[in-house]
């Protein structure tokens, strides 16, 4: 689901060549106007400015491979517009990783996801006490199956995108590691690849933040047409319940033989763009569709996107097959990763296309994401969480090298993909 980047230097304390050495090694790849010597509190022994020789890529790695028996690893800047190299005492020794913990914590998501889909899926009788609802999902596991193959393929299709993109890089990267999460209603929080090494340059840097979101919707939405398409439409309606003598489904004041409903017993899940759009496609028809349209219908759907209200109770709806409830997970998945803070795939793309000046895009994306918990109380908890971590990015170890034309039509791209799949409201209870 996002990547964490492992960003420290290690180095052997092996004695430093003389500056005359270093200088010589640098030479080869930057004119070099200016010698500084660095502070290592600041993270660099040696500063050189100049005007680098021939492609910036093809420099790095020159200046990298030469420097690699010393120990010592380079840092391509630009500062006041000027190009600098920074040379730092230490290497990344990348460590493998057990592939057990990989194995295990990916078989106990199967089971919770399978569990979260054997919950939605399940239509038979229910004992009334907790502790038997639960069993008799424990004993009917197997009615899960649709949902989770089809959730866990989408998540397996995003974070091994990013893991080939980044074997064919040439950088260490992790399996996934899958987090579950029991008792809810996808049964998962996700998951995500640990780099071993910071990327290279933005380049490298772009192409891991892109694939996993492509590789992720390359499942998820042929999963969604196939779920759609089993997918009957039915009216919008509230649960309601027969008051019994024995125990009840919440707290209520109804007679003995009454009904009455649960409140946040149901869910509508989000809509966006695309989401709505490819419900057109399959049902031929805008769902959920209200009773009446007391708006102009595009000032309603504006309005129902980014507000989830008003329920369409009574209207029409699409109830969705377990495979298409877990391709609409995809979906939200997908908007989830690119939002453009941090860690998370759409920060590593900003902070690729932008680099230090990302700075001035994360106060509007810390408001902007205040602002949508009015609608959905969700956000704030998001907000909070971008607060702390968004200003965190995975710094290139070149950052003179900047994107080409083909990546940044990508880049475009990219945000059109993010505003198709924006979910302002991911789910309503009611």
């Amino acid at each position: 689901m996002r990547s964490i980047f492992y960003n420290e230097f290690t180095g052997d304390n092996m004695a430093l060549p003389e500056t005359d050495i270093l200088s010589s090694i640098v030479a080869r790849v930057l004119r070099v106007e200016e010698v500084m010597l660095g502070d290592p509190k600041k993270g660099y022994f040696l500063r050189y400015r100049g005007e680098l020789i021939g492609d910036s890529t093809e420099a790095y790695d020159q200046l990298s491979t030469a420097l690699q028996s010393y120990d010592i690893t380079p840092l391509f800047r630009l500062e006041d517009g000027r190009q600098t190299i920074l040379l730092v005492q230490g290497t990344i020794h990348p460590k493998p990783g057990r592939v057990s913990v990989n194995i295990i914590l990916f078989g106990l998501t199967f089971v919770s996801v399978l569990f979260a889909g054997a919950a939605y899926s399940y239509s038979g009788p229910e004992p009334n006490d907790t502790l038997g609802q639960v069993w008799t999902l424990v004993t009917h596991l197997w009615v899960g199956w649709p949902f989770a193959v089809s959730l866990l393929s989408i998540l397996l299709a995003h974070e091994f995108g990013h893991y080939f993109v980044g074997r064919a890089r040439g950088a260490a990267v992790s399996l996934p590691y899958f987090i579950p999460l029991p008792i809810s209603i996808l049964g998962t929080m996700g998951a995500f690849i640990q780099l071993k090494q910071l990327p290279k340059n933005r380049r490298a840097l772009f192409d891991l933040a892109i694939a996993g979101p492509l590789a992720g919707l390359v499942v998820a939405l042929p999963l969604l047409i196939l779920g759609l398409a089993l997918s009957p439409v039915g009216i919008t309606q509230d649960t309601f319940f027969t008051k019994t003598a024995g125990a009840d489904m919440c707290q209520n004041t109804a007679s003995i033989g009454g009904t009455y409903t649960c409140p946040g017993d149901n869910l509508l899940e989000g809509n966006s763009l695309l989401y709505l759009g490819i419900k057109y496609l399959v049902k031929g028809e805008l769902l959920p569709s209200p009773l009446h349209y007391d708006l102009p219908p595009l000032l309603y759907w504006i309005r129902y996107i980014f507000t989830g209200y008003p329920l369409p109770i009574g209207g029409r709806d699409v109830m969705l097959h377990p495979v298409a409830w877990a391709a609409w997970a995809g979906l939200l998945v997908t908007f989830l990763n690119l939002i453009p803070a941090g860690q998370l795939d759409g920060g590593h793309v900003l902070y690729a296309v932008f680099g230090k000046r990302v700075r001035y895009v994360f106060p509007v994306i810390l408001v902007l994401t205040l602002l949508l918990g009015f609608f959905w109380s969700g956000w704030w908890l998001w907000a909070f969480i971008i607060f702390l971590f968004g200003r965190s990015h995975a710094e290139p170890l070149d950052q003179i090298t900047q994107l080409d034309s083909k990546r940044k039509i990508l880049a475009v791209l990219m945000l059109v993909i993010f505003l198709l799949v924006l979910t302002p409201v991911p789910y309503v209870t009611f």
